[in-house]
């Protein structure tokens, strides 16, 4: 890859860290983002906000997780290590706390393996289906191995009573996703308790 397509990649992450941020997605240095440039992970830096955040706030990381370059990686950097481990098809990772995932991330799951119900189709369309990871502290080892546990589960995870991790293969696609699970989240919460919604899955 080119240095015109590592500055394009830069471009696009910046782009969807402000507009989460717009969007009210996301809140104070709450999210953390990554995307993959050969075989080096680029991602946030501990406690940057997506509202102001710029090129230099991204730590370089080896896929190892030893930091190559930049500040101090967001604490979540083996999340976003353990996705990239699993498919070299990804290429981006976005983790935010989005209000409705947040909500349904509390509830009780009806299967642990597809944690948002379908009533529209169009989360599995584009995303497929979300997994839960059961609650450990944010940051903690106990958290990074349950991660790792439940990777394969589904196409992306919410973690229980903290927030959704969603990859992509590119960072635009990664926002596209994080919109659908959060929208579909969205539909899942209200319409979880009225008997006459028809569910397609």
């Amino acid at each position: 890859m080119s240095t015109a397509e590592l500055t394009k990649c830069y471009e696009d992450t910046i782009w969807v860290c402000r507009t989460l941020f717009t969007l009210g997605k996301v809140t104070g240095s709450s999210a953390n983002i990554s995307f993959r440039y050969g075989d080096t992970i680029y991602i946030s830096g501990s406690g940057t906000c997506f509202g102001t955040i710029t090129k230099e706030q991204f730590a370089q990381v080896s896929l190892s997780g030893d930091v190559l370059a930049g500040p101090r990686p967001s604490k979540e950097l083996s999340i976003h290590l353990a996705f990239y481990r699993k498919d070299p098809k990804i290429q981006a990772v976005v983790h935010t706390h989005g209000p409705y995932a947040e909500l349904v991330s509390c509830l009780e799951p009806e299967d642990e393996n597809n944690v948002i119900p379908a009533y529209t189709p169009y989360l599995g369309m584009k995303l497929g289906r979300v997994a839960l990871v059961p609650y450990a502290p944010p940051g903690s080892q106990e958290l990074f191995a349950l991660v790792d546990e439940r990777i394969g589960c589904g196409d992306a995870l919410l973690l229980a009573n903290h927030g959704a991790v969603v990859p992509g293969k590119s960072v635009m696609e990664a926002f596209y996703n994080i919109e659908e699970l959060e929208d579909s989240a969205r539909v899942y919460y209200f319409l979880r308790n009225v008997p006459e919604a028809k569910r397609i899955g």
